[in-house]
């Protein structure tokens, strides 16, 4: 074991770098083209000569936020020097920054961030297709047959100040494993360097890199816990960095075993029916710890944690209770925990003429077929209605339910809401809000898929018979 840290740490910084991308990444470095995040700092400036030195291929991509007037426009023609250099392809974008904050109601940071990686996302995809760059000059030509990968400058110090950053934020254990390696088409293989590693091969390499002068400024909350935060701590815990990188690992390992234990108490729980998500209530309640549980529930359907005691006392609210995010609903069915998502659309009534064939609408379709009424045929299935051509007047209306509705169930000589009649098919909200139904002059002659009005129904005296069938929508 000590021979082996020994080995290590005697390693040149190159050495750990080609290491790391082929046993951490995983990359087959001839079979991997880059496209590096470049800012002209010190990070990124070692990320390019280390990739240079280990043999990759690549481009450099420099994002101009236009921020920091001439200093921001000497960075770019840094970059852009920096790939004569290496001779490689520079890809440039000039953003205006500031107006897409505004416009999107944004902080700078949040608007750079989605401006950047929005248009890396861009380059990557067109490298990888082997597309030019419209304002480039290529000077490097790109295999189709290699992967494409985004790399940024992240290191070591920048993963302990997003573990801290998230930590305060209150992310959860989500945010402790810091920055990833590896997400997608976004690699880090500089995360396991500390910046004074990468300073130092800087110096021994004779690199040259530009200062951004807001990194001096604390009123950054990164910035803040660079220069303010970590130099406190390191005075009672010099050897801070190294127990905060160990404690990541492990984050990274205690949630993975956490995830897997998540998904198979969902696994449990959740009953999966079209897009809703239904859970039993009695059996919700008796998981421990059933905070934790119930936000993992609920997190990914636009509910936050400061909502998760609500959502616990919202077990015990009445049957047809709901509470909702932006985009779904908490809705309690009897026993049950629907989540489903919100009704945002009005549906559009139907008109449908004597001679229609076939109906299109949101719950599927609907055959129509005339033909002689013969009692010794007159179908059972829920979803297929028979009715006296004699009593229609055409055209029909085809209409979700709305609140009031009523209709004479068949076999009963008294009118129901159908509010009465869901209640008794004890229907949820979500399966209330499905229903459609189809009308004659004001008057309701199926509820589709349920039951027709006895208004409707075939008697001995009818001739003709209309035959409307759909796929079950329950």
């Amino acid at each position: 074991m000590n021979v082996q840290l020994i080995t290590y740490h005697s390693m040149t910084l190159l050495q750990k770098f080609i290491q790391y991308c082929q046993q951490e990444l995983r990359l087959t470095i001839p079979q991997t083209q880059l496209v590096l995040a470049v800012s002209g700092g010190v990070d990124s400036v070692v990320m390019v000569d280390l990739c240079h030195q280990a043999g990759f291929q690549f481009v450099i991509a420099h994002c101009n936020f236009q921020l920091r007037g001439e200093e921001s426009t000497g960075d770019e023609q840094f970059v852009r020097s920096l790939g004569e250099k290496h001779n490689k392809e520079v890809l440039v974008k000039v953003f205006d920054t500031k107006t897409y904050a505004e416009e999107n109601k944004l902080s700078i940071q949040v608007a750079a961030r989605e401006l950047r990686y929005g248009w890396f996302e861009e380059v990557v995809r067109h490298k990888a297709l082997g597309i030019k760059e419209e304002n480039s000059k290529s000077l490097a030509t790109y295999d189709l047959r290699l992967t494409t990968l985004l790399s940024t400058a992240h290191h070591a110090a920048d993963n302990i100040e997003t573990l801290l950053l998230n930590f305060f934020r209150g992310t959860g254990i989500s945010g402790l494993h810091g920055i990833l390696t590896r997400q997608g088409n976004v690699i880090r293989p500089l995360l396991f360097a500390k910046r004074e590693e990468i300073v130092a091969y800087a110096k021994e390499q004779n690199l040259s890199w530009v200062e951004d002068s807001s990194n001096a400024s604390d009123k950054y909350s990164r910035n803040f816990v660079r220069h303010q935060v970590m130099p406190m701590i390191k005075k009672i815990y010099p050897q801070v960095d190294d127990n905060l990188l160990a404690n990541i690992e492990r984050f990274k390992e205690i949630e993975l075993i956490y995830n897997a234990s998540i998904q198979q108490i969902k696994s449990k729980l959740i009953v999966v029916k079209g897009n809703e998500q239904h859970i039993p209530i009695l059996k919700l309640k008796k998981q421990t710890p059933l905070k934790t549980i119930v936000f993992e529930l609920i997190k990914d359907f636009g509910f936050t944690a400061t909502q998760t005691e609500e959502v616990v006392k919202f077990l015990d609210a009445d049957n047809g209770s709901f509470m909702a995010s932006g985009n779904y609903r908490l809705i309690i069915n009897r026993n049950w925990l629907i989540i489903a998502p919100l009704k945002t659309e009005e549906a559009s009534n139907i008109i449908i003429e004597e001679n229609t064939k076939r109906i299109s609408f949101a719950e599927g379709q609907l055959l129509f077929q005339t033909s002689t009424y013969d009692s010794n045929h007159l179908p059972i299935e829920t979803n297929i209605a028979a009715i006296d051509v004699g009593e229609i007047k055409w055209p029909l209306l085809l209409r979700p339910y709305k609140q009031g509705d009523y209709f004479y169930p068949l076999g009963m000589l008294k009118k129901k809401k159908l509010s009465k009649f869901f209640i008794d098919q004890k229907l949820s909200k979500t399966d209330k809000e499905r229903v459609w139904v189809i009308e004659s002059d004001k008057r309701i002659v199926w509820v589709i898929g349920y039951r027709i009005d006895n208004r409707f129904r075939l008697k001995p005296s009818s001739s003709k018979q209309l035959v409307i069938s759909t796929s079950k929508i329950r």
